[in-house]
């Protein structure tokens, strides 16, 4: 049990046994009474910062306390936010941690666990569509929902979902860091994942940059290649579509000539179609 001193207003009823809570919020619990987030979206933490951190918690202990909560019956804690402390803590050989009890749902524990770990970048770009996917799917939010409550633009969001259409091989190649999230969202222009797989061969063996495999991507999906001028594209013009690919989190091309040239903006759902349309025609 957690050490006896003065409940806060109203956390008793929230507290199984003897556990105690003072005016901050912040009780000490025993480590070996914690349990997994069930909804926690990392699936691999760096060793070699967890033992860094396990050093730190050792000189000057857990600075900032875990979130838990607790089921109604169950005389049990269950983590919600804090994965690193806890096992740092554990590692460093501590028997109590600090922490605050808040009741919260199924969602809540997904989306604060997801918070924390976008907080601090600690999520792969695959992990992170994985906890909006469940968001999504087991809860209802609509992308816009999300984007709210993680601090994230529409379309960003949207983007990150995308990459669950990735065959299972480049999903593989994205979580190791063999390619980079740009690849990723390239190959995505190509619907089958034996063409996908085709040009992650290509990558692999030939080093393709991020623009390289957009051009192949783009002849193999029968696309007509961007002409290229023997310089390539003006500064101005690459600041340009970069400012146009943040403004409507998609990718943009600008063809751009003597006497005229053409914007071309791309879209991969119905979903950001309709965006898009509204965005042109000041639809809310």
């Amino acid at each position: 049990m957690a050490r006896k001193g003065g409940l806060g207003k109203g956390l008793g009823a929230l507290i199984p046994g003897e556990s105690s809570q003072n005016e901050s919020g912040v009780i000490s619990l025993p480590v070996d009474q914690i349990k997994p987030n069930p909804r926690q979206p990392r699936t691999e933490i760096n060793e070699a910062n967890l033992q860094e951190l396990a050093e730190s918690i050792r000189e000057h202990g857990v600075l900032q306390p875990v979130l838990v909560t607790t089921e109604p019956g169950k005389d049990e804690y269950y983590l919600v936010a804090g994965e690193r402390r806890l096992r740092a803590a554990k590692l460093a050989g501590l028997e109590m941690i600090p922490a605050i009890i808040r009741p919260v749902s199924e969602q809540e524990r997904l989306e604060l666990a997801l918070i924390e770990n976008l907080q601090r970048e600690d999520l792969s770009p695959l992990e992170t569509a994985e906890a909006y996917q469940q968001l999504v799917e087991e809860f209802g939010l609509r992308h816009e929902d999300i984007a709210i409550r993680v601090g994230k633009s529409r379309e960003a969001v949207s983007n990150t979902l995308r990459l669950l259409n990735l065959s299972e091989e480049a999903k593989k190649a994205l979580q190791n860091g063999e390619i980079s999230e740009g690849h990723a969202r390239a190959l995505l222009g190509l619907h089958t994942e034996t063409a996908q797989n085709t040009v992650l061969k290509v990558i692999r063996e030939q080093g393709l940059t991020v623009r390289q495999t957009e051009e192949l991507v783009r002849k193999m999906s029968g696309e007509r290649p961007l002409k290229q001028h023997k310089r390539g594209p003006s500064p101005e013009i690459q600041e340009y579509e970069e400012q146009l690919r943040t403004r409507f989190g998609t990718k943009v091309s600008i063809r751009h000539g003597q006497k005229g040239g053409s914007i071309v903006i791309y879209y991969y759902s119905e979903e950001e179609f309709d965006h898009l349309l509204n965005q042109f025609l000041g639809h809310p």
